[in-house]
């Protein structure tokens, strides 16, 4: 049994289907769920559409260099799901996972289903985070999460703080602010990344200095990598970075971090310039690598210039944003995820409620995760690397169903014999 129909699902299924193996795939909603219904409409791929290499399905369109838009990810996961035409059942939610008999029982919309072995591709991004301190805010302000963000259009007229600025809170605000909003940015401590620098986009140059395919454990601190939240820039427009000291001076109003909130005002840590100035360390870190890169290979390519910032905030302390002179009518928090596996009720997680694995095997035999953020590199949750981790964890569950099978037989033929 698989259990998720997204990207990550798919492929393993596909990949024990190519050994000979039956899966069967149960989908709590519909194929591509997450992508059509938990992004905005603008909403686009970071990374570049020849990355997308699900396993024997590359990206199939005529745009390698793009970036796709919310439909289009849902269509290329369909087009793979005809493609690899793997049993999936659509509408089937499993409330409840529990070992049974030497294996699984799965407890489902449609009753229970056993099952030797069970991979749960849920993802990584489960229940929203929000700020301890939301509760506070005045009623009349509408709150949501990222996942529930669709467009300006769909938000109240007037002023919207976004607080969080990782990939979805960057990339919400510039849709806001592209739209004409009167927007609000809480700032963090995400770092950003160059787009295109020296002829190629970041994302080659990374994919080509193994990056995305280096595993975890060669990592000078594993547990830290995988609390690291993602450098923020964009697919949009055919792809750019985000400099939030630029929109500064166009008009985006940057804050700290939350600090403090009120039924009058919201105040905010004075920590805006640190935060920008680790955005752009991490971003000037990225160019030296590929700098360090490009001589160490011997290549040819443009010279660019460092980077220069082109707005700094106001020194002293931060004034409060007063709700009276700027009255929210929304705040969006894109403050990150909890994983929630609540669901299954097999020994397998630490203190944490993190699956405990290595590369996707737990220590409960016949158990699996994958398509977690670092289940094994950092392309693991992507388009890119879910692949690799697909065919190992097939591999590893053909050898087990082999093992058991060959000894199902020993038992029968000893049987046999002694009859």
């Amino acid at each position: 049994m698989v259990v998720g129909g997204g990207q990550a699902g798919l492929s393993v299924a596909h990949c024990l289907q190519k050994r000979g193996l039956r899966p069967l795939v149960l989908e709590r909603h519909r194929i591509g769920h997450a992508w059509a219904r938990q992004r905005w409409q603008s909403f686009c791929l970071v990374t570049p559409n020849w990355q997308c290499r699900l396993p024997d399905f590359p990206y199939d369109g005529d745009d390698p260099e793009g970036f796709m838009g919310r439909e289009e990810i849902v269509g290329y996961l369909q087009r793979f799901a005809d493609h690899i035409r793997v049993p999936v059942r659509e509408g089937v939610a499993v409330n409840r996972l529990m070992a049974s008999g030497g294996g699984f029982r799965l407890f489902t919309d449609e009753g229970p289903i056993d099952a030797d072995q069970v991979v749960v591709a849920t993802g990584g991004y489960h229940r929203p985070k929000r700020h301890p301190l939301a509760a506070r805010l005045p009623e009349a302000i509408l709150q949501i999460d990222a996942c529930d963000y669709d467009s300006p259009e769909r938000l109240p007229p007037g002023p919207v703080l976004v607080v969080g600025s990782g990939q979805s809170g960057c990339q919400i605000a510039e849709d806001l602010f592209l739209a004409g909003r009167r927007v609000h940015l809480s700032v963090g401590r995400a770092p950003r990344s160059p787009r295109r620098y020296r002829g190629r986009d970041v994302v080659d140059w990374l994919d080509r200095m193994g990056y995305y395919a280096m595993p975890i454990d060669q990592q000078d601190d594993p547990r830290a990598v995988r609390a690291k939240t993602n450098h923020y820039l964009t697919g949009r427009d055919g792809g750019r970075e985000i400099d939030l000291r630029r929109r500064a001076l166009e008009g985006m109003v940057l804050h700290g971090r939350l600090a403090e909130v009120g039924q009058e005002r919201i105040r905010f840590a004075h920590d805006l310039a640190a935060n920008l100035d680790g955005a752009d360390a991490v971003y000037s870190r990225i160019c030296r690598s590929i700098d360090a890169y490009i001589e160490a290979e011997g290549l040819i390519a443009p010279e660019e210039p460092p980077y220069v910032p082109c707005w700094t905030p106001p020194p002293g302390p931060p004034a409060p944003l007063d709700l009276a002179s700027e009255p929210l009518t929304a705040v969006i928090w894109c403050t990150g995820y909890h994983q929630d596996f609540s669901w299954v009720e097999v020994p397998v997680f630490d203190g944490a409620g993190r699956p405990a694995h290595r590369r996707g095997i737990t220590p409960v035999p016949g158990l699996y995760f994958l398509g977690l953020p670092w289940l094994h590199t950092w392309g693991s949750a992507r388009f890119c690397g879910v692949a690799d981790d697909a065919e190992y964890l097939a591999e590893a569950i053909r050898m087990r169903s082999s093992r058991r099978a060959a000894s199902q037989e020993r038992l029968e033929c000893t049987a046999l014999l002694g009859s």
